[in-house]
């Protein structure tokens, strides 16, 4: 599930070369068991964000949109349920105050394994690829991701480790932004309360090395909450990160989420009752 963020702001907001940001958005997996297996069904997923960097002269301004397709087969391989995802990004920044730019991002076609170990823990691999596009707004060059995940989803809790690792195919735009390889890190830890959910999150993302001495790598840590409530046909998560380390951004971001997760078919008789997020019911 994902796409990208800040390539122009980062490319704005930073001095120096051209600069590019990872094409998944770090922080945008918070939030979901993406360890576990997914009912057998057909799902709707938009992650939504906007947020403001503390940049000078002006503060940067970013809104990204990422909604996706999400569809949980029937098929075991290898004993893990075969899963399909795809995403079509939409994103606008303004950087430093300028006028605002937008633009259609990458599509990420995906495939993830997903295993059920037992005592509710689930582990998943998740390969996948995003398109190549012509724009001058967004990421442009084909890239890979791989992600790894596990999650736990016992007790109402879901404890979520997600690692995605991307691979650019081109390093270079052809305006010759700099595309680095990255790894993200998004955590979760929430509580079930009846058809509430609450817990604290946290995201890290860093550049890997270029070999160009010139490039000044990005990075940063954030943390925060997230709130979740089901509503039935729709379940609904906010959460609100804030930068406490950043490297090469320009400044400290604070971020605000939202999440829809729709249903459009689900078998029930493997759905979890009255989950803020779409697990399993677990029964082994």
């Amino acid at each position: 599930m994902t796409r990208r963020i800040l390539a122009v702001l980062l490319s704005s907001v930073a001095a120096g070369p051209a600069l590019a940001g990872s094409a998944a958005q770090p922080g945008q997996t918070i939030g979901l068991p993406v360890g576990a297996q997914l009912p057998v069904g057909l799902y709707f997923v938009n992650t939504s964000s906007f947020g403001i960097r503390d940049t000078l002269p002006r503060d940067s301004e970013s809104n990204v949109n990422l909604p996706t397709f999400a569809w949980a087969t029937p098929w075991n391989i290898l004993d893990a349920r075969l899963q399909f995802f795809v995403t079509q990004p939409v994103a606008a920044s303004s950087a430093r105050g300028a006028p605002y730019n937008s633009g259609i991002g990458q599509t990420l076609l995906a495939a993830q394994l997903a295993w059920n170990l037992g005592n509710d823990i689930g582990v998943s691999y998740l390969f996948g690829g995003y398109l190549p596009i012509e724009t001058q707004f967004l990421t442009q060059s084909a890239s890979l991701s791989h992600r790894f995940a596990i999650s736990y989803t016992g007790n109402d809790l879901n404890i979520t480790a997600n690692m995605l690792y991307g691979v650019f195919l081109d390093t270079r735009s052809p305006s010759g932004t700099l595309y680095p390889d990255y790894i993200n890190l998004d955590l979760t830890m929430t509580k079930k309360f009846g058809k509430w959910q609450v817990g604290p999150v946290a995201f890290a993302s860093t550049d890997l090395p270029t070999g160009v001495a010139s490039y000044r790598p990005q990075g940063q840590i954030a943390v925060g909450g997230l709130v979740g409530y089901n509503f039935g046909p729709v379940n609904l998560q906010a959460y609100v990160t804030r930068d406490v380390v950043e490297r090469n951004y320009g400044g400290h971001e604070t971020r605000g989420w939202l999440r829809a997760i729709v249903p459009l078919y689900q078998d029930k008789s493997e759905a979890a009752p009255n989950r803020t997020t779409v697990t399993r019911r677990q029964s082994q």
